[in-house]
């Protein structure tokens, strides 16, 4: 089944709503509130990276408060054991038996907060739950439930007791994401607003866990061209081949970038991809899986010039092909 254009217009304006709802503690950061929206119906995990107090925290959390389901805040550390994540089985003397207490993980929006400062032990943790919605202990499984989606931070700049993510873990992350400092009017709207401390700030829930539920699995059925397939593959093969790069995005990153590339459509208020989609979540969606040569970062390349680059070398399809 295919969406209808019915659908993407209602599809747009609940989209809209979600957005706007979380414009209301974060301000003059549309894009990045809508690349976060986009995330959470592609099924995804969002990681934030900036610098301390541009909002990271509060974009999190206003949208587990948009959405009307369960969220969690987990603040790691060093010390930050696997089990404080996921949970674990402890032995009830009167029942005799090991009972399973689940951890903060098991929640609709979780927002993992300084995400490297944790130990890659304690990183690890988050790789089944990431990628599979599950969490495995002691050989018994447990479902985490949908929606699911993991809001990680982390701070570029101070490095000292942090541990670097693994391209494993950050091949996880559906995008990356940066708030940047807002503009003059924006901070003007911050400032006047100072008197509310911020974790004080509540705004009304929009829809259910049950509605995001029913408009991730209508984002799928936006229709992709064969074309538009074409085009994302020119891309990863691209960044696989350019001199710059050591290891080129992963199949995963190409399976990431035509989700969120539906569900961008979707938000638009079209039931088709276009390549402008693609070009639009390019950057934020393959960026971070690339590893660059060494020599090319001493020498100042970015993997986000790299990925800009090989989008004005990429020639997109025409607009009878796409549409195939």
């Amino acid at each position: 089944m295919t969406m209808t254009r019915e659908q993407a217009v209602w599809f747009a304006d609940v989209f809209g709503r979600l957005v706007s709802n979380v414009e209301r503690v974060v301000f003059g950061k549309t894009h990045v509130v809508k690349l976060a929206f986009a995330t959470l119906l592609s099924e995804g995990h969002l990681l934030l990276e900036d610098s301390p107090g541009t909002g990271k925290t509060s974009l999190a959390r206003a949208m587990a408060q948009t959405v009307q389901g369960t969220s969690s805040r987990i603040q790691f550390t060093p010390d930050l054991l696997p089990g404080d994540v996921t949970g674990m089985s402890i032995y009830d003397q009167k029942q005799g038996v090991f009972e399973f207490h689940r951890g903060p993980i098991f929640a609709s929006i979780v927002l993992a907060d300084e995400i490297n400062r944790a130990s890659p032990k304690t990183q690890s943790a988050l790789l089944e739950v990431m990628e599979e919605g599950r969490v495995t202990i002691d050989g018994v499984t447990h479902g985490v439930g949908r929606p699911f989606m993991v809001v990680a931070t982390q701070n570029p700049i101070e490095q000292a007791g942090t541990y670097r993510l693994p391209e494993a873990q950050l091949d996880r992350f559906m995008m990356k994401a940066s708030l940047g400092y807002p503009d003059r009017s924006s901070t003007i709207a911050i400032l006047e607003g100072a008197a509310t401390r911020t974790h004080d700030s509540t705004i009304p829930a929009v829809v259910t866990s049950a509605n995001i539920v029913e408009m991730a699995d209508l984002a799928r059925t936006v229709h992709v061209g064969h074309a538009v397939l074409d085009y994302v593959a020119d891309i990863v093969d691209a960044t696989r081949g350019a001199v710059e790069v050591r290891l080129g995005a992963s199949v995963r990153g190409a399976v990431a970038l035509v989700r969120t590339s539906k569900t961008w459509a979707a938000a638009q208020g079209r039931h088709f991809v276009t390549p402008d989609d693609v070009k639009t979540l390019a950057e934020n969606v393959l960026a971070h899986r690339l590893v660059l040569d060494p020599e090319a970062e001493f020498d100042g390349v970015t993997a986000a010039s790299v990925i800009g680059q090989i989008l004005l070398e990429t020639p997109p399809p025409t607009d009878r092909a796409q549409s195939v």
